[in-house]
């Protein structure tokens, strides 16, 4: 098959085997990459007995057919593995330049079990690789590492890497690439599953191109998309995900003092115009990409001064911003600076800093539990401190490094104001601004995400013609959460086993264009209809793996706060998410039964029986 490799590298730690695996070409016909053969490789490896920071545990780094190739946005790549944070099947996704490396070693993926007894790095140079001492990175940050095995290897060499949090055991803790340009798999805890294992960095020199099926076509294709592409995704490029963060609050999406208010018109501070005007530097590009929504910031004076390096995301500016009622920018950069070099989730960090603020005012943590830390709400010297606390999982950044739903464990009380579902914290976008993300977060396979489903995109400005969207779904409509949602997933877990960007959504690239660049890239006849049966394969995989561990409808929740308390602002008014009914809709539509376990007549359909 073109686009392919046909083999996956396989490590374990433990004895220090490696081997090569070759896929069956059904794998790959069946579950394209990324998202969808890591999913099929860690529900044929994993049980329920599996634990998560266990030797038999494998974290999986997978690209897809369009990684390494001029697909746009295609420089991305996926990691799998059971999560130690929430204890289901955790994924996450990240941009920048590994997955290219990696794929131009001439791997489609790599597979990590076992322990080692001291700390190592696996180092792939193409056909060779060799488990060697991690020597003087173990200890140091996610920025010192990178640069530590370009100096070491090559300045073709990408690193996927961990901080001082994942070799702690960080439940929140995460996997850093490109360095001070800090593009994270944020989200599970995966840190810790690498610092369990003692594998500090995976360090990737690939110097190989993957043959593709017709070229030709390819360019042809790009040359029609990119100008579209950069033409409808401009205020991306000049203002980052940061932009739309003054619009996000006047909409009653972005959340406000732990989601329990309204309208925070000090977003107006936080927003990509005022990092524009002040601390940005540069544009920063993942590989493939001509939207290059990346930040590049510095702060030279000032309280906060010696940040050189990624600026914050929108999520980040949501969770340590607008859900602390910090709007002090340069603050929200040093401690999202904090995150990235220590390796930590901000979307956690922030929310475990907002419900520690909340446990402060309603008096179920001291200051003196709070390490004479006085967590007032709008402290940007709070949210810093605690922030440092969490990295370097010091006194109480023991307790906040559980992420919400861990703290809610350990503080009497506070389960009420714990915002998560199925152990992971909400992103920075409200599902009662959008009553289809309130489905989404509930139904989605690692906890609660925006970009699992990504159907509130389909509520804004993105249309998906091939399956009846031939423009944006008005908000609040009645019905139909569960369709849309169905489509919606489908899509964005074939996204996620390609490797694009979901940013192209935006960018005008519908589900025929994806078609397209797949037949051209592996030279493999599709359709539209095909494809979307391959999403809907790989997404209720992932169902049937945490349906393995006993979930069931019980687990598809939100949040009390979320269900029974409106905003009551300008942009939502009194909604709240009535989720039951979307929920039944949803089950109907997926060929659930009504605890929702996929039917034994959808299994077989789908060829997962």
């Amino acid at each position: 098959m073109k686009g392919y490799w046909g083999r996956i590298l396989s490590i374990d730690l433990s004895d220090s085997a490696i081997t090569a695996i070759t896929p069956d070409e059904r794998l790959y016909r069946d579950y394209i990459g990324g998202s969808g053969i890591g999913a099929r490789l860690l529900y044929d490896m994993t049980g329920p007995e599996t634990d998560p920071l266990g030797p038999d545990n494998p974290i999986i780094w997978m690209t897809g057919p369009f990684t390494g190739t001029k697909v746009p946005t295609s420089g991305r790549h996926q990691i799998t593995s059971r999560s130690p944070l929430t204890g289901i099947f955790g994924e996450s996704d990240a941009g920048g330049r590994f997955g290219t490396a990696l794929k131009r070693s001439g791997w489609d993926g790599v597979i990590v079990k076992g322990m080692s007894d001291k700390p190592v790095i696996i180092v792939i140079r193409d056909d060779k690789v060799t488990i060697e001492p991690a020597g003087g990175v173990w200890g140091k940050d996610t920025f010192y590492t990178d640069k530590h095995m370009k100096e070491r290897f090559g300045p073709s060499c990408e690193t996927s890497c961990i901080g001082v949090a994942g070799e702690k055991l960080v439940p929140i803790s995460c996997i850093g690439h490109d360095g001070e340009n800090a593009r994270m798999a944020g989200r599970c805890g995966f840190g810790a599953v690498m610092g369990s294992k003692k594998l500090k960095a995976v360090a990737v020199i690939g110097n190989r191109e993957t043959e593709i099926a017709d070229p030709e076509r390819l360019m042809a294709q790009q040359k029609k998309m990119v100008p579209i592409i950069v033409e409808k995704t401009k205020g991306m490029h000049l203002l980052g995900t940061a932009g739309g963060t003054a619009a996000a609050e006047k909409m009653g999406d972005i959340p406000v003092q732990n989601w329990r208010r309204g309208n925070w018109p000090d977003a107006e501070k936080i927003t990509g115009q005022v990092m524009a005007d002040t601390i940005l530097t540069k544009n920063y590009y993942c590989a493939s990409c001509p939207i290059g929504c990346g930040r590049d910031v510095e702060i030279k004076n000032g309280k906060w001064a010696g940040v050189k390096g990624a600026g914050p995301e929108y999520e980040t500016l949501g969770l340590m911003g607008g859900s602390c009622l910090v709007n002090d920018l340069e603050a929200i950069t040093y401690a999202a600076d904090l995150c990235n070099r220590h390796g930590v989730d901000t979307i956690e960090a922030g929310s475990a800093v907002a419900m520690a603020m909340e446990c402060f005012e309603k008096g179920f943590l001291s200051r003196d539990e709070l390490d004479g830390i006085n967590a007032e709400w709008g402290s940007a010297e709070a949210l810093v401190a605690l922030t440092e606390k969490i990295c370097s999982a010091e006194g109480v950044g023991k307790l906040l490094g559980l992420g919400v739903a861990g703290m809610a464990r350990k503080i009497p009380g506070a389960e009420s104001f714990a915002v998560h579902v199925k152990g992971l914290t909400f992103p920075a976008h409200d599902p009662r601004c959008f009553n289809t993300l309130a489905l989404g977060y509930a139904t989605s396979n690692r906890g609660a995400c925006h970009l699992s489903s990504s159907a509130y995109f389909f509520e804004k400005t993105a249309v998906m013609p091939e399956f009846g969207y031939e423009k944006p779904r008005q908000r609040y409509t009645e019905g139909g959460e569960g369709l849309l949602n169905f489509h919606a997933q489908n899509l964005m877990g074939l996204m996620d086993s390609l490797k694009m960007c979901k940013f192209t959504i935006y960018g005008g690239v519908n589900v025929t264009e994806i078609c397209e660049w797949y037949e051209a890239v592996t030279g493999i006849k599709t359709s539209v209809k095909e494809m979307a049966e391959t999403g809907e394969r790989i997404f209720n995989l992932k169902r049937l793996y945490n349906i393995r561990l006993g979930l069931r409808r019980k687990d598809d929740r939100l949040p009390e706060r979320i269900l029974s308390t409106p905003r009551r602002d300008e942009g939502t008014g009194d909604y709240t998410p009535d989720l039951e009914p979307m929920l039944d809709e949803y089950y109907r539509v997926r060929g659930w039964d009504d605890d929702g376990v996929p039917k034994p007549e959808t299994i077989e359909r789908l060829g997962l029986s």
